[in-house]
């Protein structure tokens, strides 16, 4: 099936109530399920390892990023937690130097407590990449485009690197989703989403999933999943699996917002640069048309200066001044205080994240509206 009718209707393998015909999947608000007699099982035993709409929500998602296995999180950073726990002290993760403050927040304080060190860089270059490989080295974990300088890398080149040197490879999806971008086609190991963003897409949840290609990882992931226990519920993965039937419609209009959003921040005089995936300027756009089916709905963008940045949070009135991302809302956040406030200042300052960059997350409104909205915050 093509990803809009997964999207819809979820997959053949999907648990459904034969007994009521229910179109939408039931919520089995339940925390145990009987056994039919010893040794037998309805394929559900507890909550925390098995639920019949967790189950049908995570194989959505595994068709959907052409997975063997996804496994749905209470949030985004459950889901990297739990991926952190496949390293042991003295195990090196090379990662993207532009991150999600929450994972650099991880990887800097619980992953290094636990003997995990990273060793940070910029993974557009692929020779910065092999510089540092070294005997310890487990894996390798990027984010493309990246949160929030939306720097691109090549998946299908550094999984040649990866496979070369028998690294895991971990692919962060949360920007695109696997409407725009499937990473494990292109040669990842695993995806991590924060389901939360665009998958759920009403900002009135949370969630996160990591969907692996192979079932020997599948395993391993299954055994933290069960033993650490941060699994998502029923309800919310009920919301998710609804937000996600309108994944595709969602985002083709948020990246058409999008574009004419640029068009309208490149042409404005207190705006200095603006920071789009989907710009034939930008450096990884070259990429971009090759790995990916689309720009997605996220811009950053640097203004003349810090004053201008706050006016333009104080002052919008349809855009939320809000952290977070990939719902239908457009929302605006500062960076530096928000998403990378635990970031050391002196490496946000080295990443470009600083007093005067934005980002935006486009959402469905008219795009119009939303111009208008930025035009107004910054007169």
């Amino acid at each position: 099936m093509k990803k809009e009718t997964v999207c819809v209707h979820g997959t053949d393998e999907s648990p459904f109530d034969e007994r009521t015909g229910a179109v939408s999947v039931p919520i089995y608000q339940s925390a145990t399920f009987r056994h039919p007699s010893l040794g037998k099982s309805t394929g559900f035993d507890y909550s925390r390892m098995q639920n019949p709409t967790r189950l049908a929500l995570e194989k959505t998602v595994a068709a959907l990023e052409n997975g063997a296995e996804a496994f749905a999180y209470s949030t985004g950073m459950a889901a990297v937690a739990s991926l952190a726990e496949l390293f042991s002290p003295g195990d090196r993760i090379i990662a993207s130097s532009d991150l999600y403050g929450g994972v650099i927040r991880l990887f800097d304080n619980i992953s290094k407590k636990n003997g995990v060190a990273t060793d940070y860089t910029d993974t557009s270059d692929l020779t910065a990449i092999e510089s540092l490989i070294t005997k310890d080295t487990k894996a390798v974990f990027i984010e493309t485009p990246s949160n929030p300088m939306m720097e691109v890398s090549d998946i299908a080149e550094i999984a040649k690197i990866t496979r070369a040197h028998n690294l895991l490879f971990i692919v962060d999806n949360t920007f695109l989703s696997p409407y725009f971008q499937q990473p494990l086609n292109l040669g990842a190991d695993a995806v991590i989403h924060s389901g939360t963003k665009f998958l759920a897409g009403h900002n009135d949840t949370l969630s996160g999933f990591l969907v692996v290609k192979d079932a020997c990882l599948s395993e391993k992931i299954r055994f933290l999943y069960k033993t650490v226990g941060a699994c998502l519920s029923p309800f919310d993965a009920w919301l998710t699996l609804r937000g996600i039937k309108t994944l595709a419609l969602r985002m083709e209009k948020q990246e058409r917002n999008a574009f004419k959003i640029c068009e309208f921040l490149l042409g404005h005089k207190k705006v200095k640069k603006v920071l789009y995936s989907g710009l034939p300027s930008s450096k990884g756009y070259g990429i971009m048309k090759k790995q990916t089916t689309g720009f997605g709905a996220m811009i950053s963008f640097k203004t003349d200066s810090a004053k201008t940045a706050e006016k333009i949070l104080a002052g919008t009135r349809l855009i939320a001044f809000a952290e977070s991302l990939g719902g239908v809302e457009t929302l605006i956040t500062y960076p530096t205080v928000q998403t990378h406030a635990d970031v050391p200042v002196s490496e946000r300052e080295k990443r470009g994240i600083n007093d005067r960059l934005l980002r935006l997350s486009v959402g469905i409104e008219d795009a119009d509206d939303i111009v208008a909205d930025l035009e107004n915050a910054m007169k």
